[in-house]
């Protein structure tokens, strides 16, 4: 993909261009306006071209102005509801030109980006977003969600957190190429949102679409509040026009078909008031009953809601029996233990279709703005009450995108998995998936452990790896070394920033660690006090293991301790192993197998996103180590690894010896000093 062609750096110079330029306003939210309308009209009238003079001169500013203001008066005598006759194309006709200029050089048409979402990004800064658990999904992800759902003309949808309109818009050109009118799409295709903006722009765009005011409302989903208006693409609703209209939309729950939606998400956000979060069963606190290993529902209200939590249960609420929900969610909220019950909610409301990880750059925009939370795209199906159907050993189809057609800095590029996995998927539904891979496989139900529908947690490449290795290897259990006291395990401490540079004891935390080795910050050291009060329970002894077990990158990154290690203290994100004499590994065999390619893939399948952070945790003892059977063989690699850590400690005191010597000179007595 040509970078060039980034949107947002095109939207970027928009904005930049209109601050310096737009008399009588400044405030972004003016300029964004200008803006949007400027987009409305260039794709009108790249889409209507024959309603247009043929004889215009692209390079007349006159020209371009007059066709941007002739395009405006015929959106507004289409879509009265949403440009009322007051309204007006602002910008002057230098302006206009220089827009439309920059819009030549956008990708507007891309699968990629959301030309509307990445504008309200730009404009109104992707940190307004963030703070309440927004962010505008891509299209690409959209694309997938959509195509699983797969609406049909007729089918009621609706998104309870739309947005900006992107599933909606989507939906709508799925069901366009599908056969579906426009008179039946705007008669079945709603969406609520309670940012008033967000509502008519998401409005705006689908009218453009449909060439009808679309159903697009301003509301709290969760409260189910609905108030009686469309909202228009005017930012103050009393001069709303089509606030007498009569409010046609489905006012009871379980009437839709279809739910598509990306809904707000995040462990600080306010998701709903106690008496909103008192009408939802997952507002409450569940226990888990250990004879039955089900969970029962608390009469007492959760302290704190997450709004992905209940926006599950509106969603599943939604829909009629045998109703579909595509829906993003973040991984943690399938796979940690501390939404265990919400699983399990979902489990007994619904069935599992599909469950797909996506990169954690997904919803990562460039600059500093996004956010690297993992999430996954959900497709479910809600229970019909028929017993054989809902109760039988269902297969979910999986998949973890590596790619998603952007960097770690939201920048577009080439490569994305997400056509694949859609590809894929037909396939499975078709029954001709044959050769599953981490692009496309299948789980049975009496499969899922512990509650976790992370997909990469069942990775197949993690497990086939092991089957190839198990003629000539032992695959050996770290969990049962750890339950027979062969492996000790044990965590560190964490100490405080204001300890840091106290004094000369280093503390060693993750990003210390490398090729087997500690390279502690001499910055991050601390005071004998802070050590000793630390250093019995730690316990630091030499030729044991430091392995990272939380983080982002670095998980399973291993260090040896060594003699001159033995004066540290550790990090709380790390596990400290210790191999007793009764364990038939050795350390240093140990550590090999720790670092090999096998476990390497167990450890990236089995680290799981807890809200802001990866970790490891307990799951360290479902890892299968393989240690080969030959003796001779695992002698020479302990061998190897012993030889290895050797040749550091005498580079390390070579180093040293290397830099006194500098100072000292040709003086060996100062030298030895």
């Amino acid at each position: 993909m040509n970078l060039e062609r980034d949107s947002k750096a095109v939207y970027r110079q928009i904005r930049n261009y209109l601050v310096g330029r737009f008399l009588g306003a400044t405030r972004d939210e003016t300029l964004l306006q200008e803006t949007i309308k400027c987009l409305f009209c260039k794709l009108y009238f790249e889409e209507n071209p024959s309603l247009f003079d043929p004889s215009y001169d692209p390079t007349s500013v006159e020209a371009i102005a007059h066709r941007y203001h002739q395009s405006f008066e015929q959106l507004r005598r289409l879509l009265p509801t949403l440009f009322p006759p007051e309204q007006r194309l602002l910008l002057d006709s230098q302006s206009l030109a220089q827009i439309d200029t920059l819009l030549n050089t956008a990708d507007l048409d891309t699968p990629v980006h959301d030309p509307f979402g990445d504008i309200y990004e730009v404009f109104m800064g992707s940190q307004v977003r963030g703070q309440e658990g927004q962010f505008f999904t891509p299209l690409n992800a959209i694309g997938l969600l959509v195509a699983l759902v797969n609406p049909l003309p007729g089918e009621m949808l609706i998104d309870p957190a739309c947005g900006a309109g992107g599933f909606l818009s989507v939906a709508v050109q799925h069901l366009k190429a599908s056969g579906a009118s426009f008179q039946q799409i705007l008669s079945t295709v709603f969406g609520l949102d309670k940012d008033h903006y967000l509502a008519g722009l998401a409005a705006t765009r689908l009218s453009l679409l449909i060439l009808q005011s679309a159903q697009v409302f301003c509301a709290d989903s969760l409260a189910w509040q609905l108030e009686a208006l469309a909202p228009s693409f005017s930012n103050n609703p009393d001069k709303n026009p089509s606030n007498s209209q009569p409010f046609p939309f489905p006012t009871q729950v379980g009437e839709f078909d279809i739910v598509l939606t990306n809904p707000p998400f995040g462990s600080r956000i306010v998701a709903a008031s106690p008496q909103v979060q008192a009408t939802f069963e997952l507002g409450y606190q569940w226990r888990l009953e250990k004879n039955s290993q089900a969970f029962e529902k608390l009469p007492k209200l959760q302290s704190s809601v997450p709004p992905q939590v209940l926006f599950m249960e509106r969603c599943l609420s939604l829909v009629r029996p045998g109703g579909r929900i595509g829906m993003v969610v973040p991984e943690s909220l399938i796979s940690s233990k501390t939404y265990r019950y919400v699983v399990d909610y979902i489990h007994a409301k619904s069935i599992i279709k599909a469950v797909i990880g996506m990169p954690d750059v997904l919803f990562k925009i460039s600059g500093k703005g996004g956010t690297h939370t993992k999430t996954c795209l959900l497709l479910l199906q809600k229970k019909s009450g028929k017993t054989a159907e809902d109760e039988s050993n269902q297969s979910i189809f999986m998949a973890e995108a590596q790619w998603c057609g952007r960097n770690s800095r939201g920048q577009p590029i080439d490569r994305d998995d997400l056509p694949e996995i859609a590809a894929r998927y037909r396939d499975y539904e078709q029954g001709l998936l044959t050769k599953p891979n981490q692009l496309g496989y299948w789980m049975t139900c009496d499969r899922i452990q512990n509650g976790i529908l992370a997909p990469h947690y069942y990775n197949p490449a993690a497990i086939s790896e092991l089957f190839y290795l198990q003629d000539s290897h032992d695959l050996i259990s770290m969990g049962e070394l750890i339950s027979a006291g062969m492996i000790e395990v044990s965590s560190g401490d964490e100490v405080g920033k204001l300890a840091y540079g106290t004094g000369n004891i280093p503390f060693v935390r993750t990003s210390d660690i490398s090729n087997w080795e500690i390279k502690a910050d001499p910055k991050h050291s601390v005071s004998e006090a802070i050590y000793q009060s630390l250093a019995e329970k730690q316990d630091i002894r030499e030729r044991d293991i430091l392995m990272v077990r939380d983080g982002t990158y670095l998980i399973g990154t291993c260090a040896l301790i060594t003699a001159d290690d033995t004066r540290i203290l550790y990090q709380s994100h790390f596990y400290k192993l210790r191999v007793r004499e009764t364990c038939p590994l050795c350390c240093y065999l140990l550590l090999a197998a720790l670092s090999s390619g096998p476990v390497q893939k167990q450890i990236l399948a089995k680290r799981l996103t807890q809200d802001i952070i990866d970790s490891l945790g307990n799951r360290i003892q479902e890892l299968i180590l393989p240690i080969p059977k030959d003796k001779r063989h695992r002698e020479k690699i302990s061998q190897m690894v012993k030889q290895t850590i050797q040749h550091r400690i005498e580079a390390k005191k070579l180093a040293r010896q290397a830099c006194l010597e500098l100072v000292a000179g040709s003086n060996p007595d100062l030298w030895k000093k």
